[in-house]
């Protein structure tokens, strides 16, 4: 569940702290904690990576401090149970990792002072190029502490973590790898099979990619993450992803019998269900009521994106997000805005007047729809409450 508990624990700015690792992460975390007025060591396999680290300020010195109270382990998964050990036996104060499976880790170092974490944060650039202090503002932060945490561990690390402006969200291990193997690896594994599908045909297609537009680039773009880390993930949490990666294959079965059989309705359902749950889900920027996502068509020349924010920009819109999806059809694309509700009107009418022709895309816009065939049944009362009306 999700941590409410209290203010952030005090910190003394004295502290110091180990980074092991000097990848986006771990860079992120060192200057988070630098921001914090701690004193940073880092280190990493790779020396060079260490000493830029240092040379971009993310971290004070390249090393390991003895005298440490914080330790945090970004390494690849297979090597974080020997480094926390490690960390353990050389330093008398807390240890926490960043791996992104958490039961088998937890099960390796069973230690008082330890606390097994997972930030679901990230970013297009890699390395401690890619690093930033405020990296994990607004992010979800999840902790799994054990039966062998000491409370007052757990306080303070969770104190460390939401000062640097991330949603502390705490679950037993199991639970974790449970969760993400749905949400994150999964999706990666399923994104790098469409890619591979879509560059094995392009051999004999040479036109296949060229027309590879807005969605297919959008369910495929973490395929484009890092491949060297993902081995080491799908082995530690095989159980889980294998259980989901089964549920996706009968979900994906069931959608090829529909398929297979014509069936309108069903596929209405399915689909409609799916738009429905991906619009109502949590945004970073407050509630669904509040945001709306603005669709806006434009053709693929200069000026065109700059043209839109400084109108924004002049009628006092902030643009909470944004995206840009190509088409396959031609020089044009899809930029869409997600913006205050309240202020959403005043910018379609911008808009308007400018002779944009945006539409109201999700989050608060939510319609009933009828089913494709036209008729005024879905089915039972059963599926209709199951695809959300």
């Amino acid at each position: 569940m999700t941590d409410v508990v209290g203010p952030a624990d005090p910190i003394d700015s004295a502290q110091r702290a180990n980074v092991i690792g000097a990848g986006l992460i771990g860079g992120s975390i060192a200057m988070a904690l630098r921001a914090q007025g701690w004193r940073v060591s880092i280190s990493d396999v790779n020396s060079e990576s260490a000493s830029r680290a240092v040379e971009v300020e993310a971290a004070d010195e390249v090393g390991f401090d003895h005298g440490a109270d914080l330790t945090v382990i970004a390494t690849p998964v297979s090597s974080i149970p020997d480094a926390a050990k490690s960390a353990l036996e050389k330093t008398s104060g807390m240890v926490t990792d960043v791996g992104s499976t958490k039961a088998e880790i937890c099960a390796a170092v069973r230690h008082s002072r330890f606390v097994g974490g997972h930030p679901m944060a990230g970013s297009e650039q890699d390395g401690i190029a890619g690093a930033r202090a405020d990296l994990f503002e607004g992010a979800v932060w999840v902790l799994t502490p054990t039966d062998e945490t000491d409370e007052r561990i757990f306080a303070r690390v969770r104190g460390v973590i939401r000062r640097f402006g991330a949603e502390v969200m705490t679950l037993p291990p199991a639970t974790h790898d449970a969760l993400v193997a749905q949400v994150s690896h999964v999706p990666h594994l399923t994104a790098a099979a469409l890619m591979n599908l879509a560059d094995g045909g392009a051999v004999e297609h040479r036109a296949l990619l060229r027309l590879a537009a807005g969605g297919f680039r959008d369910m495929t773009r973490i395929s484009a993450g890092r491949a060297v880390i993902w081995p080491d993930i799908c082995v530690a949490n095989s159980t889980a992803i294998v259980g989901a990666l089964d549920d996706l294959v009968d979900r994906l079965q069931g959608i090829r019998a529909m398929v297979d059989r014509q069936d309108k309705v069903a596929l209405f359902q399915m689909l409609d269900r799916a738009r429905t749950a991906r619009l109502n889900l949590p945004v970073g920027y407050g509630t669904v009521e509040q945001v709306t996502e603005i669709a806006v068509p434009i053709p693929d020349r200069p000026g065109e994106l700059a043209a839109i924010t400084t109108l924004a920009a002049e009628l006092d819109v902030n643009i909470l997000d944004l995206g840009i999806s190509h088409s396959g059809e031609g020089r044009q694309g899809t930029v869409s805005l997600v913006v205050d509700a309240n202020k959403s009107e005043r910018l379609m009418g911008g808009l308007m007047a400018r002779r944009y022709n945006p539409t109201v895309q999700g989050y608060n816009n939510l319609q009933g729809q009828r089913p494709v065939d036209g008729s005024s049944e879905v089915g039972s009362g059963q599926d209709r409450n199951q695809t959300g009306g």
